[in-house]
Formats: C-alpha cells, sequence, structure tokens
C-alpha cells in the first residue's frame, strides 16, 4: 500500500529546465561557446559537480562553469520573481489528492534548499509538503538511491510503501535502487530501454499519475 508520495522537482512538478537551457544557451551564445540543446540533455538530473565536469570535459579546464553557474542562477531568479514559477500540468490535482487520502509529501530534488523553496513558494505548493530533501542534504546524488531513501526516512515511511515521481533516467534510477514504486512522467528526455523496466508507470502528465495514484 501506498502511503507516501516523493517527487522530484525540475522538469516534473515544474517547466524549469527549459528555463535553464534557455539561460545557457544565451550565455554560451554570448562568450562564442558552441551549445546545444543535447548538451544540455547531458547536465538533467545531475548535480553540480558533476555537471561542472561535464563542462569541463566538453570545453577544456579553464572553461569558466562556476562563473557562467552563478550568472544563470541569478538569472533564472529574477524570471521566478518577475514572472512566478511554470507550473506541470496536473500538478495541484495530484498534491490536492495526496493530502486528501492522507498521504504524506515530500521533495527530493538535487537542487539547492533556498532555490527549492523559492520554487515551491512561487507556485503556492511549499505547504503540500512535509519534508524537503535538497542538494546538500546528501552526499550522493542520483542515480544513487540516498535522497529518496533520505526522504523516506524523514516521513517516517518504509521505501516499499513510497510513489517517487521523476521526469529522469537518472531519477527513476535512484527511485527503482530505493525500492519504490515509481512513476515517470518525461520531460525533455525519454524513458531509454535500460529504464523502462524499472518504471512502474509510465504517464504523459501528473494528472494521469494523479489518476493511476488514486487507485493505488
Amino acid at each position: 500500500m501506498i502511503k507516501a508520495a516523493i517527487f522530484d522537482m525540475d522538469g516534473l512538478m515544474f517547466d524549469t529546465e527549459r528555463l535553464v537551457y534557455n539561460n545557457w544557451q544565451q550565455m554560451l551564445d554570448e562568450a562564442g561557446y558552441d551549445y546545444n540543446i543535447e548538451m544540455f540533455k547531458q547536465t538533467v538530473g545531475k548535480r553540480k559537480k558533476e555537471v561542472h565536469l561535464y563542462y569541463l570535459s566538453q570545453y577544456g579546464d579553464d572553461f569558466p562553469y562556476w562563473e557562467f553557474a552563478d550568472k544563470g542562477k541569478a538569472r533564472y531568479v529574477e524570471i521566478i520573481k518577475a514572472k512566478g514559477i511554470p507550473v506541470k500540468k496536473g500538478l495541484y490535482n495530484i498534491l490536492e489528492m495526496c493530502r486528501k487520502k492522507g498521504m504524506k509529501t515530500a521533495l527530493a530534488t538535487s537542487t539547492s534548499h533556498a532555490t527549492a523553496v523559492l520554487n515551491l513558494e512561487s507556485a503556492g505548493v511549499l505547504g503540500y509538503f512535509d519534508a524537503l530533501v535538497c542538494g546538500e542534504d546528501v552526499t550522493n546524488g542520483k542515480p544513487h538511491p540516498e535522497v529518496f531513501l533520505t526522504a523516506a526516512y524523514r516521513l517516517g515511511v518504509p521505501p516499499e510503501d513510497c510513489a517517487a515521481f521523476e521526469d529522469s533516467i537518472n531519477g527513476i534510477k535512484a527511485a527503482y535502487a530505493a525500492g519504490m514504486t515509481t512513476f515517470m512522467v518525461p520531460d525533455l528526455i525519454p524513458p531509454t530501454e535500460e529504464i523502462k523496466p524499472m518504471i512502474t508507470h509510465l504517464c504523459r502528465d501528473l494528472d494521469e499519475a494523479a489518476a493511476v495514484l488514486e487507485e493505488a
């Protein structure tokens, strides 16, 4: 029986992956670097230290990743504060359904706590979550299961009684390794043949995921 729902954030709850990509495309275009969406996809669902290493492998050891990361973060915050967070279809529905069913809910993201709170407050959904597990709360990033196991622990619910909602390949790998029921709602990257056996429910959006969860 599913007693708790654990949600990834970027690309699942909010359409922020495209926002971040657009920022990086603009910054790297301005700086004269060749960049494209396929390169960005290699960074989705990874922690900054892993993303850092990826960019160094593409552009060399003198690539000023942290300068771009800080600049991109500042732009991101400006956009969210000015325009609000772009919310994915079905988010409010599934969170409200979890509340009505008495299910505990947690966030499991590689994003920083400050940015997670900014996003959740912008969407007006911070109050739906019983626990937040963010990038600085764990040692190992996805696909390691630590972030999901930590979320389950903080909720006081065994992992096997948790449903994990993800959009990324590494996220599904992490949730599966944690022993949870997995829901994938793909964003920029479709499921690969490797992870299809790890997906309990493949859904088009969070409305469809909510309908499946309601019957679980």
